[in-house]
């Protein structure tokens, strides 16, 4: 009987890494942006970094930010895609200020703008340069 060498498997590509990736992890960026957008905004309005304070003014944004992971759950996009960025950046914004608005936060036209600008270059953002990258590797392999 003739013994066959293992053929080394090609490297995988941007597509399939991406896809052995846990699935989770865009939840996590997407956390973590959602938190840095509540910490500049207490901090430039000079607002304290305490517990009670973060956890506030986050908790509105992160429902929203749940509501927008399960609307594209199930939807062919992959969550780290910029069409899902688009859609968890939308529900982030709204949900959170309108949460805001239901709680007795305050929410004045200029907030609601900042929070549109910022949360849309955080939770889409990411997605984009992440996009960018794979582009330009898959174009150099």
């Amino acid at each position: 009987m003739t013994r066959q060498t293992p053929t080394p498997s090609p490297t995988p590509s941007p597509a399939r890494r991406a896809a052995a990736a846990p699935a989770w992890w865009p939840v996590v960026v997407d956390l973590v942006a959602v938190l840095a957008f509540v910490v500049i905004g207490r901090r430039s309005h000079a607002e304290g970094l305490d517990l009670p304070g973060l956890l506030g003014t986050l908790w509105p944004f992160v429902v929203g930010a749940v509501v927008g992971w399960a609307s594209v759950t199930g939807v062919r996009w992959p969550l780290a895609s910029v069409r899902a960025g688009a859609v968890v950046w939308v529900s982030t914004a709204v949900i959170g200020v309108l949460l805001r608005v239901v709680a007795g936060q305050g929410v004045q036209v200029s907030f609601v703008i900042v929070t549109i600008v910022v949360l849309g270059v955080f939770v889409v953002g990411w997605r984009a340069v992440v996009a960018l990258v794979r582009r330009m590797r898959t174009r150099r392999a």
